[in-house]
């Protein structure tokens, strides 16, 4: 499963630690059922938009951080 590092503007706390970066791995279809929402959704112009609410959800599940330590995230890292 391939995986991407993504370093965070601004430092979160997960699991008790300080993280300067997210190890984000791709979501499995039992995962992305489990959700029930895809992170984005076609708009009138024909280009992705995200759904915020079920990208925090996907960030939570293949960062393996608890959605409060998504919460604390920049809004520059939750965009990225």
């Amino acid at each position: 499963m391939s995986t991407v590092i993504h370093t965070l503007a601004a430092p979160i706390q997960a699991h008790g630690e300080e993280v300067k970066e997210l190890t984000l791995r791709r979501p499995t279809v039992q995962e992305c059922r489990a959700i029930k929402s895809l992170p984005y959704n076609v708009g009138d112009s024909g280009y992705p938009v995200m759904e915020v609410e079920t990208a925090a959800k996907y960030i939570a599940v293949c960062a393996g951080i608890p959605a409060s330590s998504v919460n604390q995230l920049d809004l520059t890292d939750l965009n990225g």
